[in-house]
């Protein structure tokens, strides 16, 4: 126990506390039109609980594979945060109706309903659909690749898109959206090509399952449509995600000067680009305002990491509230 340190809490978990907090106070103060906001609350508890325990084990062990195992938890969490939406914003008003007339204004048409049917190709659905795909192995690969080839920037890295994806995620509980993909088969496409959207209410509240298509051919399109057949909800149009957050990756390994690993992940990156609208996840202007948010989220991000990552924050390392020693951050064998 002699080598036990104080418990640190890692950037990236403090923010993913306050994303916690500001979530659980959104639980309780619409917890009469949640089906099951003890559950969402408890599962809250829970996680945080696990965070410190990682980070309590830590101070015992210091080794890599914990440290890494903390890291992985609080980015394998997204998988969870992202369906989580759904369960808070179903309990609000659907925004759809707004983008879409946004969209009819802006281009006259709705490009995310003429996109496919203008390149039915099976080669060019194939191409878009992996790079939809792709997506995934984006944000695992470039993370890996700091971890293990560019530690001095990982932290950084790290904390910049798990935070721009909980700022997205906020976005995504307070203005619900569903997406082209959900919202045209409920209004009716005859609506949709008359330029017409109804105001849906809380529709999806009630109506969360996902239209098959009809085209099931090819292996990238069956790859897409198995992972949104499972973990696809009602939730997160707008803006992009998808597009914000690899627009932001590419612009981290661009700052780290990482220029083999951009040109890798470039061309997957156009075709995601264009597969969000293709396959009708997303309105176009989704698309628009991904691209602005991954600047403007990476700037905030970057004043936040600075912030969380001041010795002195808010929770105080607990060796520091029993004994009587110079204050942890001050020492000169921080890591």
């Amino acid at each position: 126990m002699a080598n036990r340190l104080p418990i640190r809490f890692l950037a990236v978990e403090k923010i993913t506390f306050a994303y916690i907090l500001f979530t659980t106070i959104l639980i309780l103060s619409v917890m009469g039109r949640l089906a099951n906001p003890l559950e969402l609350v408890g599962l809250r508890l829970m996680i945080a609980v696990t965070i410190f325990i990682l980070a309590y084990f830590n101070s015992l062990r210091h080794w890599w594979v914990v440290k890494l195992a903390r890291y992985a938890f609080v980015g394998a969490l997204l998988s969870f945060w992202y369906p989580d939406t759904y369960e808070i914003n179903r309990a609000l008003i659907n925004h759809d109706y707004l983008l879409a007339g946004w969209e009819q204004m802006i281009f006259g048409c709705q490009p995310a309903l003429l996109f496919r049917q203008a390149i039915p190709q099976h080669w060019f659905s194939e191409l878009v659909n992996m790079g939809y795909f792709a997506y995934y192995p984006i944000i695992l690969g470039s993370s890996l690749y700091f971890f293990f080839f560019g530690k001095k920037h990982f932290e950084h890295f790290f904390f910049v898109v798990l935070c721009s994806f909980y700022i997205y995620y906020i976005i995504y509980i307070l203005f619900p959206t569903a997406g082209p993909q959900y919202y045209f088969p409920a209004i009716g496409l005859e609506n949709v090509h008359a330029g017409i959207f109804p105001e849906v209410g809380r529709y999806f509240n009630y109506h969360s399952t996902l239209n098959e298509t009809a085209n099931n051919s090819g292996i990238f399109f069956k790859m897409v449509e198995h992972t949104q057949q499972v973990g696809e909800r009602p939730t997160a149009a707008f803006p992009s995600s998808h597009v914000g957050i690899s627009t932001l990756i590419l612009l981290l390994i661009w700052r780290k000067r990482r220029y083999r690993l951009l040109a890798a992940i470039i061309p997957f990156y156009i075709c995601l680009v264009m597969a969000t609208v293709y396959i009708e996840a997303h309105y176009l202007i989704d698309v628009i305002a991904g691209l602005i948010t991954a600047g403007l989220f990476y700037y905030l991000s970057n004043v936040l990491f600075v912030y969380f990552n001041k010795r002195y924050h808010g929770l105080m390392e607990h060796a520091e509230f029993f004994e009587k020693r110079k204050p942890y951050w001050k020492t000169k064998s921080i890591e």
